[in-house]
């Protein structure tokens, strides 16, 4: 089998029982699987849920907490029960684990969304299995991922893996809950992630974790976007993740042969960027930035909204709406002195093109 870079996603409900405590029979099962693949020489990197429901039982609650404060206080304590777990269980097998934690600011602020991919890369090529969880210990809710299922794909697409294996406590997606309706039919192949399945999906599956079945349709739709595939669903035994990777695994694989390749600035560009401004463009310029592949160039500009610094990233609307968006390589003040001029018209000698196609992505 050739060999591949591959996320592993575990969720809490996967990973703990029903009183918060780590299910060391699950847990042993992971960490077998997780060698067995390292060991046929596939890269790895693991998404780990569970340091808020390993954590909450030691400070007394008799259920995941609900607020704020209680779930960082449970994360705080559970997140060092989690790698100390993680530890001695791959020391078994010579693996070396390394932690990182990571908030939404990490992946926002472009030099941080640099570093978390330099740290991670050198981490693989050293053989260190890094182990990622939210910061949930410093999190507030507006920048947060929403939870792992998300976190693990854009993980996936940071580290250009191929594949995404989002383990969980039910066998793949079906057309209806299964949990209720004994007709729904399992389905084990989707080229795509459609707006009708994510309307079909449910909420959270269990009273442990965080993330049910529309949380993980959601994470794998912005998998495939980033040129991922993914597996959802679930097994047992040490060969479980290889089996998954054969194409023989027990859930919903997704994603067809034809994926996009995706660059690191574009994807920070897509997903991770704030918006600084807007650009208007004309008929000429919206062709040309749609569907010929050329860089955004100062004639086709008639109005810019918003002041924005070189380097930073704005919106581009045509006569359909929303186009995409770029980083700009002027200020809002100098290209307000150039738009709508020709090429031979500027006297700059600065860059011709406003948005170049290497830092452009469509909507």
């Amino acid at each position: 089998m050739e060999k591949k870079r591959v996320v592993v996603k575990i969720g809490s409900s996967s990973l703990t029982n029903s009183k918060g405590e780590i299910d060391y029979e699950k847990f042993t099962d992971h960490i077998e699987a997780i060698a067995a693949l390292r060991s046929e020489g596939h890269e790895v990197v693991l998404v780990s849920s569970g340091a808020v429901a390993a954590g909450f039982k030691r400070l007394g609650y008799p259920s995941r907490p609900v607020t704020l404060k209680g779930k960082q206080a449970a994360a705080a304590v559970g997140q060092s029960l989690l790698i100390q777990s993680y530890m001695e269980q791959l020391g078994k097998f010579n693996i070396v684990p390394a932690q990182i934690l990571l908030t939404r600011k990490d992946f926002s602020k472009k030099d941080r969304y640099r570093n978390a991919y330099s740290t991670l890369t050198e981490l693989l090529e050293r053989g260190i299995l890094p182990i990622i969880n939210e910061n949930d210990t410093v999190s507030v809710e507006e920048l947060t991922f929403g939870d792992n299922d998300m976190l693990s794909a854009l993980v996936s697409g940071l580290v250009h893996a191929e594949q995404l294996i989002i383990l969980t406590d039910i066998n793949g997606l079906y057309d209806a809950n299964p949990r209720t309706n004994p007709d729904a039919k399992k389905l084990d192949f989707l080229h795509v992630v459609t707006d009708e399945m994510l309307n079909v999906a449910e909420g959270a599956g269990s009273n442990v974790g965080t993330g049910g079945m529309l949380s993980k349709l959601i994470a794998a739709k912005t998998a495939l976007l980033l040129g991922v595939r993914v597996f959802i669903g679930h097994g047992k035994g040490r060969m479980k993740l290889l089996e998954i990777l054969e194409g023989k695994g027990d859930g919903t694989y997704i994603g067809g042969d034809a994926l996009p390749t995706v660059t690191n600035n574009k994807q920070w560009i897509a997903l991770h960027s704030e918006i600084s401004g807007k650009i208007h463009v004309d008929q000429g310029a919206e062709e040309a930035l749609l569907f010929n592949g050329k860089s955004l160039l100062p004639a086709g500009i008639y109005k810019v909204e918003g002041s924005f610094e070189k380097g930073e990233v704005v919106e581009v609307y045509g006569s359909s709406g929303l186009l995409g968006k770029g980083e700009v390589l002027y200020s809002s003040a100098d290209l307000n002195k150039i738009k709508g001029k020709r090429t031979d018209e500027l006297t700059t000698t600065a860059a011709i093109a406003v948005i170049h196609r290497d830092k452009w992505v469509k909507v």
